[in-house]
Parts: C-alpha cells; structure tokens; sequence
C-alpha cells in the first residue's frame, strides 16, 4: 500500500489543498460554501479546512445559486495582471482568495459542505476598490482596487442548465440577479456606498483562462501539490 492510498484511508482531504482543481476546459471540482436557502454566510476556514460561520445574514441578500470556490486556486498577481489587460483598470492584485464559483442548477440542496463537479460557461469580472478587504491585503497606492471574479458555471448533467455552453446562453434574469448580488451582498444600511462594481462580464474561454491564470498563482503562493506526498516521506525518514 503506497503512502498517498494510505493517507487517503485514513484522512478526509482538505477542501481547498487536498483537491485536484479538475479540468479548466471541461469540468472543474467545485467546493460549494453557501446556498440559497442559508440564514447565515459560511466560508471554509483556510487553516483547518471546516466550514466555519463568517456571518449571519443580517438583510434580505442571499445567495441565489451554488456558490463556493474552486480548489488549489487563488486569485494572485497573475489573476490581477488579466484583469488590468482585460479592463485596462490598474488592478495589481486577486483578493487573495480561491477563486469563486457560482453553479447554476434546478436542483435545491438543504446545506453546503459538498463537492460538485461543474462546468466553466463564463464569468463575472468584479474590481473591489473599498481596499483591504483580504487578509494579508497589502495596500498599493497604484492599484484602483482587487480583483474579485465571479466564475459561472453549470451543475454537470443538470436538466435545466446543463447544456449551456456560454453564460450569453444562460436567462438573462439569471444573469442580472448574480450581478445584483455580487454588488449589494456586504452593503451594510446606514454604511457609505461599497466600491464594488463589474468591470467586465465575459465567456467560457476567458474563465477558463481565468481559471488557469488562478491554479498558476496558486502554484506559486502554495507550491506543486504533486510534490507533496514525497515531501512527506522526507519528513517521515
């Protein structure tokens, strides 16, 4: 029995480290946090891989689909540098966060805490200029704000949304509902407006570039999750 077999016996994967991404052009694993019917937002604790409660939902904002994040990504300076090329808005950095995905289905599921495999269509180009909004955030003068994409997909085989091949495909209803929330869910009554806006909406081929830009800047924060295992056995002689 080899020592990779082994650990996978005896231990549960980290949802965020111990998950292949999948495929960018195909299928990718999404890790889903929150889901509509949720009275409080969850967010996976990066440290020791449980869902955690990050607040309860205090307004009428809910999340109106699957959302959570994709696994061994993170939205880096390789994703910020795309989003500058993209928009031409001086973005010198991702939020520091997997990246997001939000994953269109029929179906109802009564929690989150689940994996699902889902299929990239497009996404949503969000710029959070309200500054230091991530952990470890370092403030850069330059920089209009974080990029914070929202990456769309669609449950595989899913009745209603499964054949979707690009978001300009999906309701336009949909579609505007995902943008409305995206830009009011952590606007607090009584609070200054939040600088969150959509610089850009864009198709399959730019997520799953987006996608790939955020597994190479997870690469480079976090190491080859290939060379894990032999790292182990070093430690273990």
């Amino acid at each position: 029995m080899t020592l990779e077999i082994l650990l996978s016996r005896l231990f549960q994967s980290h949802p965020w480290h111990g998950i292949p991404p999948g495929d960018a052009a195909d299928a990718v694993n999404a890790y889903v946090e929150i889901v509509p019917t949720d009275a409080v937002k969850y967010e996976l604790d990066k440290a020791s891989g449980h869902l955690r409660i990050d607040r309860p939902q205090r307004y009428s904002s809910q999340a109106p689909m699957p959302y959570g994040f994709v696994p061994r990504t993170w939205c880096g300076p390789r994703v910020g540098r795309r989003c500058t090329d993209r928009t031409g808005v001086p973005v010198s950095f991702g939020d520091r966060d997997p990246i997001d995905i939000c994953v269109l289905t029929e179906k109802t599921f009564a929690q989150g805490n689940f994996l699902c495999r889902a299929r990239p269509i497009g996404g949503l180009r969000i710029i959070d200029e309200s500054g230091g909004s991530s952990p470890g955030a370092r403030h850069d003068p330059a920089s209009a704000g974080e990029a914070d994409d929202k990456i769309v997909a669609v449950l595989e085989h899913d009745l209603a949304y499964g054949h979707l091949r690009e978001l300009a495909e999906a309701p336009r209803g949909v579609v505007e509902r995902l943008q409305h929330y995206f830009v009011t869910y952590k606007q607090l009554p009584g609070e200054g407006p939040r600088k969150v806006r959509i610089a850009e909406v864009y198709g399959r081929e730019e997520a799953v570039e987006t996608l790939r830009a955020s597994e190479a800047d997870y690469r480079d924060e976090y190491g080859a999750p290939e060379g894990r295992i032999e790292a182990l056995r070093a430690l273990l002689r």
